[in-house]
């Protein structure tokens, strides 16, 4: 859905007093929002004709069919309710849901991004409505890992996140890697990167036989903090990352977030990325990529659908290990599917949320291409497949821990200062020194405000 320039100049200032103020815009001055009392309930007939407003930004391939098929499935079985959609990117998405939200009529369900710069400052206003009552009604606390419903949990003023309240739940699992090309890859007599090492050996080979090593844009600003993630997981390894991001311990400062830093900017002089990489969109250099023009492309499992259709068996996927050879990148879950507090059905609302997230819609997830928040139970692709590689990996990352979190969760402002150092890294604006310095420097800040 577009939106006219004066909308993003109005949601961006707002977004900008929200970050002076410590706390997003709420529609009477903000403040948490109380703890549900009303008892909750499944019967959605009992509601009457309601029309659900619901913003998301599912606007991928396989992503966007399912859910538009989940959409239809949920009306037909609650004939009394109409989803009204609002669908956009996940910038747009970022950009206009504050605006949104501290209207007097916000949407009824959103998909809120984790960590303090969009749900923790939706929490500490007051927009989003508590969910652990739901949890215990549709089992939610035991359907998912723990691990997992703690990224979607803030504690109720908004100021700790994985605290004790949950604001949401998620539909898709998320990792971030490595897509290759398998033809050029046994081209050059290699096997698919497990390493850092392995990935850098194998882009100095495509460059020496005239190959793009790797289709990268970062037009969006977003995929630059996963060039970054997945090469800071892969030197400093998965704990040290998460104790970074949760504000346990660390400095974006240290030797590896430094040497990672080194590393990308060195892949743009070497011209191991897509040239002009600044001024590429995603969905250009993925393009590329399908179209057989790189080697790699890094992204996330989200782009699975348009990849497969793309290049069909010619397209492998892969994570990347530490030094000590434990499975390390970013990921872990797609954005968190929350309430608002001021929506007349909230129960409607629930019963929406668990009906596009449960068993039943992630084997619907599975057939479209997508890899749900949980696998369903004994499932095996077929081997040998893109949905093998990414079911693959989602399990043996989960399983040694290995995923850490997105890092613009880190703090209420760290997207804006991660996306816009990278852009300059890759640019030749600034050198790696700089760009940690600059990461420490907001990292600091938000850490002394919260004693």
């Amino acid at each position: 859905m577009t939106r006219t320039r004066l909308c993003r100049i109005v949601a961006a200032l707002i977004a900008a007093v929200t970050v002076a103020s410590g706390c997003a815009p709420g529609p009477s001055g903000g403040g948490p929002a109380p703890a549900p009392t009303a008892p909750v309930s499944k019967d959605i007939a009992a509601a009457g004709p309601v029309t659900l407003s619901v913003w998301d930004q599912n606007t991928d391939g396989g992503i966007a069919k399912a859910q538009d098929q989940l959409n239809a499935e949920f009306h037909k079985m609650y004939p009394n309710v109409t989803i009204n959609r609002t669908v956009e990117s996940f910038s747009d998405l970022k950009t206009t849901l504050k605006l949104a939200l501290s209207s007097n009529t916000p949407p009824d369900v959103v998909q809120a991004n984790q960590g303090y710069p969009d749900m923790g400052a939706f929490v500490a206003a007051g927009m989003l409505r508590p969910m652990n009552d739901y949890a215990k009604l549709y089992g939610w606390d035991s359907y998912y890992p723990q691990s997992l419903l703690k990224q979607n949990s803030f504690s109720s003023d908004g100021k700790t996140w994985q605290g004790d309240t949950l604001f949401g739940v998620s539909q898709t699992g998320e990792v971030v890697g490595i897509y290759y090309n398998r033809q050029k890859l046994a081209s050059l007599g290699l096997a698919a990167p497990k390493t850092l090492t392995d990935l850098n050996s194998a882009m100095a080979a495509a460059k020496a036989k005239g190959m793009l090593p790797m289709a990268f844009g970062d037009l969006d600003k977003a995929p630059g903090i996963h060039l970054y993630g997945v090469v800071q997981a892969a030197l400093a390894g998965a704990p040290a990352v998460t104790k970074l991001v949760s504000g346990q311990g660390g400095a974006w400062t240290d030797p590896a977030s430094l040497k990672a830093a080194q590393q990308i900017a060195e892949w743009s002089t070497q011209g191991y990325l897509t040239p002009g990489t600044n001024g590429v969109s995603r969905d250009d250099a993925v393009a590329a990529f399908g179209k057989g023009g790189a080697l790699f492309t890094l992204t996330g499992t989200w782009m699975q659908q348009p990849l497969q259709d793309a290049l069909g068996t010619d397209v492998g996927f892969t994570t990347l290990t530490s030094d000590e050879g434990q499975p390390a990148t970013t990921g872990g879950q797609g954005l968190a599917w929350a309430i608002t507090s001021k929506s007349g059905h909230p129960d409607v609302a629930a019963a929406y949320i668990e009906f596009i997230t449960n068993a039943k819609a992630a084997q619907l997830l599975l057939d479209t291409g997508n890899l749900p928040t949980v696998l369903p139970s004994g499932y095996q692709p077929q081997p040998g497949t893109l949905a093998a590689d990414i079911a693959t990996q989602y399990r043996d990352v989960q399983k040694a821990d290995g995923v850490v979190p997105y890092l613009d969760y880190t703090t209420p402002t760290f997207y804006d200062t991660i996306t816009a150092g990278v852009q300059e890294l890759l640019g030749g604006q600034s050198d790696p020194q700089q760009f940690v310095d600059a990461l420490q420097k907001d990292y600091a800040a938000f850490l002394k405000n919260q004693k």
